[in-house]
């Protein structure tokens, strides 16, 4: 192992995070794991809003559930909890000295939310100049829906996300879907992960923090990627194709004697060598099929041919002929299956840590691999207000007695 291994890349860096449910608290997770020393300040006798949104929940070693919610769990690892009234006074100067010895805020308030309480930009960046302070809201800071709440899947619709997700018209199943996990959330707390690692690297020249303000509205239509450029420059609205891609074929899933599989063709050497394994080297002959473009004008025709082959054998049969081809193949995992896959295995992508209520908890691993500063597991996603005591020794220099939750008040 390095020596410097056992060090966070942003080691040193404290958080506090003030957002609730997802796109926050993923944002706030990664930098934790990261390094960061993250304080999640959470409501009284309630905290995050999706400690609740259960079942699932984890159990403790009689296997009785312990009230944690898996949905919970999966974006609040390494964090510290503290339990704190924000529409109290108390609680308000409790936090606003947490913030001077901050780097970062994130919070996921309603434009204006937190101004009534004096935790506002404006407000904290007096206090503290050197404060990155990261807005996230349904549609931003400015603009005619402002004020709105909004909500994962409310803005994978309004995005546009939904009109290109589903079957096609005129199909079985036709109708816009929305992706199985919260999208827009995690795009968006990446987002704002990669602002904050902006604000703070210009804050090492300019010595002064930003307010970063980003919207899930912006970042769902950001990440339509290819499907708003083919908007945009070709003028001709995107349809919902299913499984198929809009400019690459053949790129999409067919069926197999025993279930579906993928089959993903990049390049027409690629095409070469499908056709080949597919048993029909004629195909590469057909004027219709020469190239992607060509393929993509006889979408339909290719794709029909190539189902009926693809039905003639199982999908492990498939998948080994297509791979012996470098034919790019794969199958349709459920959850149990990509858990069980060796190469999720080989790389470690579940982890188990110890929990306080339970004898450990499962996680998915971060994917970030980094050779002298490896992502480290220091803390369970806590429980609520687990770590009062301890951040306020640590951050404010209080003595044990002090730190006491019970005489906090008394300080303040």
């Amino acid at each position: 192992m390095n020596a410097t291994s056992n060090q966070g890349a942003l080691d040193g860096l404290r958080v506090l995070d003030l957002s609730r449910v997802l796109a926050g608290p993923w944002a706030s997770q990664l930098l934790a794991d990261l390094g960061a020393d993250v304080v999640k300040i959470e409501r009284p006798g309630a905290g995050d809003d999706t400690r609740a949104w259960g079942p699932p929940w984890l159990n403790d070693a009689d296997g009785e559930p312990t009230g944690e919610s898996a949905y919970y769990l999966c974006a609040n690892r390494n964090k510290r909890s503290v339990a704190i009234d924000l529409s109290q006074p108390d609680g308000q100067r409790l936090v606003k000295e947490l913030v001077s010895k901050a780097d970062v805020l994130i919070e996921n308030f309603k434009v204006g939310g937190l101004s009534q309480y004096g935790l506002d930009y404006a407000s904290l960046k007096e206090l503290n100049p050197r404060l990155v302070y990261c807005s996230i809201t349904g549609f931003g800071q400015t603009g005619p829906y402002a004020s709105r709440a909004g909500y994962d899947f409310l803005i994978q619709g309004m995005g546009g996300l939904m009109s290109v997700t589903g079957r096609a018209d005129g199909t079985e199943g036709e109708g816009p879907l929305k992706a199985g996990v919260a999208l827009t959330d995690i795009t968006t707390g990446l987002y704002a992960t990669v602002a904050i690692l902006a604000a703070l690297a210009r804050r090492e020249r300019s010595g002064v923090g930003q307010h970063i303000d980003l919207a899930l509205l912006d970042v769902q239509v950001a990440c339509l990627a290819n499907q708003a450029t083919n908007y945009l420059v070709g003028g001709v609205v995107p349809r919902r194709i299913g499984n198929a891609h809009p400019n690459i074929v053949p790129y999409q899933d067919f069926p197999t004697a025993d279930g579906h599989m993928i089959i993903a063709v990049g390049n027409d050497g690629q095409f070469a060598s499908l056709c080949m394994a597919l048993g029909e080297p004629e195909w590469t002959r057909d004027a219709r099929f020469a190239g992607n473009a060509q393929r993509v004008k006889y979408r339909d025709e290719l794709i029909a041919m190539i189902r009926s082959v693809t039905v003639s054998r199982a999908t492990g049969e498939w998948i080994a002929l297509m791979e012996a081809a470098g034919v790019p193949c794969g199958p349709i995992n459920d959850l149990s299956q990509v858990f069980e896959d060796p190469q999720v295995r080989s790389r470690n992508v579940r982890i188990e840590m110890q929990h306080p209520l339970a004898t450990h908890v499962a996680l998915v691993a971060n994917p970030i691999r980094m050779s002298e500063s490896p992502v480290q597991y220091r803390h369970s996603p806590p429980t609520l207000g687990q770590h009062m005591t301890e951040v306020l020794r640590d951050w404010l220099d209080m003595d044990a007695a002090d730190a006491d939750e019970s005489r906090v008040k008394e300080r303040l």
